[in-house]
């Protein structure tokens, strides 16, 4: 079911280990052509758009785009208790955790009379995507929700696509948690238009442009932030959901292939890839996985993902080496199943879940942390979303004569060398005499 990628007894420069790196580029670059031509058709047309979007992608018709309060309240009155008792906990967890990511402001005293706050504020708006196709996430309710809130962003607004079996709403539970977090902006929107409704607005449904797009999704979701980048401001792009694990000959192999299977059941582009110098192990893995995936619900949608390009058992060296291929990688959940793990070493990835009791799965819902993170390589760069995504830092600079002073031929010399002679004038203009009135 996966394939065998063999990295042994070989040399890779950087370039050709990335290379060697399994990815479904084909599906990605697919995906960025048409939701570019999604978010297009909703710039232009707005509300026809959407509604054709969602007819053809989700077959559903003639439905409430805005979501009235009533559909809010009614699905949190008919939430599951233990569902409910969950996700407060999970809200709890991400908002103590959330609130560690807020930057205290500074000040740098850079002589007497000169200073500089450094000082972070919220956008004013945001839009917050919640897959809704293949599954049911509250739990991305709650990951995207959660760090705004902390943030102190004033006007959040939701969109999940609407779904044919709730007659055009969005699914009962998703609605129960954006109503439990207090969020009464909701849409029924899905995919690559949801995303270009965020970031060019509806007047129609009195949706406003919003400043920055946030969340996961499939590659098309993906590629629409990419698509809007400079209309609005994005997180990364967390697309079809990666899991590598690094293991030694130490790890359990039934935790492995439960582990890899869990995130492939997500959807058919997911990746699965298991690295290690271990070739006892990969065989062991191999053998489970079949049968396990097999047993689980989604076993074809599972089979799909494992036997794609994107999904391997990649066979190295040694440790040193499998270290080398997960920082070119760059996965968005790393596992680290290692006698002697060393987090410190995996430098690119979006998340991190180290020893045998740390698995993704509780990262996606109660670990704190948050599980919205960069895909396709973009954790060499890129961070996973939190209530930094909502802050911009912001300088304000304050300095009082005696200070310009320090610096005014300092100014001019450099305004001077640059030929930008007005500059240094500017500053200069203060040190003229006041004419009489």
């Amino acid at each position: 079911m996966l394939r065998t990628i063999d990295l042994r007894g070989r040399a890779f420069s950087p370039a050709e280990l990335l290379a060697a790196v399994p990815r479904a580029t084909a599906a990605r670059e697919e995906a960025l052509a048409i939701a570019a031509s999604l978010v297009a058709d909703v710039a232009a047309r707005g509300e026809d758009a959407l509604r054709e979007q969602a007819d053809r992608f989700d077959a559903a018709r003639d439905h409430a785009i805005r979501v009235p309060t009533a559909h809010l309240d009614e699905a949190l009155a008919g939430l599951d208790p233990l569902v409910r008792a969950a996700l407060e906990e999970a809200i709890a967890r991400v908002r103590l955790a959330s609130a560690a990511q807020i930057p205290p402001a500074t000040v740098t005293e850079l002589g007497p009379g000169a200073r500089v706050l450094q000082r972070w504020q919220p956008v004013r708006r945001v839009g917050l995507y919640v897959p809704g196709g293949k599954a049911v996430y509250p739990s991305s309710v709650v990951m995207n929700v959660v760090p705004a809130q902390v943030a102190g962003v004033a006007q959040i607004a939701l969109a999940s696509p609407p779904q044919r079996a709730h007659d055009g709403r969005v699914h009962p539970v998703i609605l129960a948690a954006a109503r439990l977090l207090g969020v009464e902006e909701v849409y029924a929107m899905g995919g690559a238009g949801a995303i270009g409704a965020f970031a060019h607005g509806v007047a129609s449904l009195g949706l406003d442009p919003v400043d920055v797009v946030t969340g996961p999704g499939n590659n098309f979701v993906a590629a629409a932030k990419r698509a809007v980048a400079g209309v609005v401001g994005t997180d990364a792009e967390a697309g079809a959901t990666e899991i590598l694990i690094v293991a030694d000959d130490t790890a359990d192999p039934r935790l492995v292939a439960a582990d890899l299977i869990s995130q492939a059941e997500h959807d058919e582009q997911a990746s699965a890839v298991l690295v290690t110098a271990s070739e006892s192990l990969a065989a062991a893995v191999a053998r489970e996985i079949a049968p396990r995936a097999a047993r689980t619900r989604h076993a074809e949608r599972v089979a799909a993902a494992l036997s794609g390009p994107q999904s391997a058992i990649v066979l190295v060296d040694d440790l040193a080496a499998a270290t080398a291929f997960s920082n070119a990688y760059a996965p968005e959940h790393l596992e680290l199943h290692l006698a002697a793990p060393d987090p410190a070493a995996f430098v690119h990835a979006g998340a991190v879940f180290v020893g045998p009791d740390s698995p993704v799965s509780l990262g996606d819902y109660l670990a704190g942390s948050n599980h919205v993170l960069p895909t396709g390589g973009q954790a060499r760069y890129a961070a996973g979303l939190s209530a930094a995504t909502f802050l911009r830092p912001q300088q304000i600079i304050e300095y009082d004569r005696a200070a310009l002073a320090q610096v005014r031929e300092a100014v001019v010399t450099l305004a001077q060398a640059e030929d930008l002679p007005a500059h240094g004038e500017a500053v200069e203009a203060r040190f003229e005499p006041q004419p009489r009135p």
